[in-house]
């Protein structure tokens, strides 16, 4: 009998080893990893350089505390501003805390409580990012959930214009919805919402928890689209598997998160930011991104073959190594099969699967994942039709 609450659907599979792009179980079965811990391990399990860095400061100091200077922070910060110009940087623990950081600091700033968000968004599951999140399933339960919050339809700028207040101070967004089942905005979209912000004033915090550290082919996602975001939000891909997230904000927004009026225990401690360090400048490098956009298009024209072959595949989204793979019906029957292939692939809703590889990923072992999918759409398509 467990003594772990039953807040996940676990497989029971025991991995005691992980190496690149695979996994090993306790049963010394190796498993193509293409979801990366959900979008964490983007240079793969174990990068030998990271495991290094780890090794020496795991040697000499852990933890001091935010009372002290730890110059990793502000190694890590000037990294991550690189990308994000007048920048300042508060480290925390995971994607909710830095979007609770990314609410209490658009609040603080603007003097406004009413934030925009999109339905089929999510930001985390604390009160203040539960209630930026815009599905109902994960407010279910909770009562009230913190006020100030509306949801508008993804990529509908009629719908949000008209949601505008004298109250709203901030719209927050996914560049590409994750969870919501891998829905990319659209540039018209984007256009829009950058006019409206200058237009009323509005502060525009862009999640990038799940598409920022180079997972769609740019060190952040808005990159690539004509929004001018006032704060990011990251966490996921920043630290490959050890725990940090971070808020990026403007720095004109330093007077609300002044001295006393936001904190974080283990956020920007000397492991975190240790693995972030040697995280960012790994991928934080035109050449690397390129690799990224380079075996995206080419996983895309792989998956493609797939759409054309099998009817259950009805449309292919997402960008860079950030893909999702909407069917005609439920897919978690597939994913199972897969699994048992030995290919490890995520969901984003009931009928999308989620592909997610390390930005490591080689040719090869792309074709080893694109095998192993035909070969389960083949006889799932085949037992189907037996069926009817």
């Amino acid at each position: 009998m467990s003594n772990l609450f039953p807040t996940y659907q676990r497989k029971d599979i025991h991995f005691v080893k992980g190496n690149g792009s695979y996994l090993i179980d306790d049963q010394n079965k190796h498993y193509l990893d293409f979801l990366s811990g959900i979008a964490v391990c983007n240079l793969g399990h174990c990068h030998p350089k990271i495991v290094s860095a780890l090794h020496n400061q795991i040697e000499s100091l852990w933890h001091v505390s935010n009372l002290f200077t730890i110059k990793k922070q502000e190694e890590v910060a000037k990294i991550l501003c690189k990308s994000f110009e007048n920048g300042l940087a508060f480290f925390c623990n995971s994607g909710t805390e830095a979007n609770e950081a990314a609410i209490k600091l658009a609040r603080k700033y603007t003097g406004k409580s009413h934030i925009i968000s999109f339905k089929q968004s999510f930001h985390g599951r604390t009160f203040g990012s539960m209630a930026a999140t815009g599905q109902s399933k994960i407010h279910e339960g909770y009562g009230e959930m913190l006020n100030g919050f509306s949801y508008v339809q993804f990529n509908d700028l009629e719908e949000l214009q008209a949601e505008i207040t004298e109250n709203t101070g901030a719209i927050i967004l996914e560049v590409i919805q994750g969870e919501g089942g891998v829905i990319v905005g659209e540039e018209g979209f984007f256009e829009g919402i950058t006019a409206l912000c200058e237009k009323y004033e509005l502060l525009l915090i862009v999640d990038e928890v799940q598409t920022g550290i180079g997972r769609t082919g740019t060190m952040f996602a808005y990159e690539q689209t004509p929004l001018k975001p006032d704060i990011i939000t990251l966490a996921k891909g920043l630290g490959n598997g050890i725990p940090v997230g971070a808020l990026i904000g403007d720095k004109k927004l330093a007077s609300a998160f002044s001295y006393g009026s936001h904190g974080s225990t283990f956020g920007g401690n000397y492991l975190a930011m240790t693995s972030a360090y040697e995280t960012v400048n790994i991928i934080n490098q035109k050449e690397f991104l390129a690799t990224v956009k380079e075996k995206g298009d080419y996983l895309k024209n792989k998956l493609t073959e797939i759409k054309e072959q099998f009817p259950i595949v009805e449309e292919l989204r997402g960008k860079g190594l950030m893909i999702g793979i909407e069917c005609n019906q439920n897919v978690s029957l597939l994913v199972d099969q897969l699994l048992a292939k030995g290919l490890i692939v995520g969901t984003a809703g009931p009928n999308t699967l989620r592909l997610l590889p390390p930005l490591t990923i080689s040719h090869e072992e792309i074709d080893e994942a694109v095998y192993y999918m035909k070969e389960v759409m083949a006889q799932f398509s085949l037992n189907k039709e037996q069926v009817i």
